[in-house]
């Protein structure tokens, strides 16, 4: 009859660990999605994200950021 009693608190923790911190806190507010597309304007390797955003306000996106290996623009916007 020992055992079952000091292997109680040993359960409690695994179970404590197992359960996710968004389950013991609550739910959280959601991310809002965004949409990516390659800038059709932007030419060359992108090195600075202002330079991609301002192109991608001219496309009619609000921003812009480099991405990937190649560097490349992506115009972002909320989906």
């Amino acid at each position: 009859m020992e055992k079952p009693v000091r292997l109680l608190p040993v359960f409690v923790v695994l179970l404590l660990l197992l359960i996710s911190p968004g389950e013991i806190m609550g739910p959280t507010a959601a991310e809002a999605r965004t949409c990516e597309s390659a800038s059709h304007r932007f030419k060359g390797t992108c090195i600075r994200p202002s330079n991609c955003a301002a192109i991608c306000n001219t496309e009619g996106f609000p921003g812009g950021k480099c991405k990937g290996v190649r560097r490349r623009c992506f115009c972002v916007k909320p989906c």
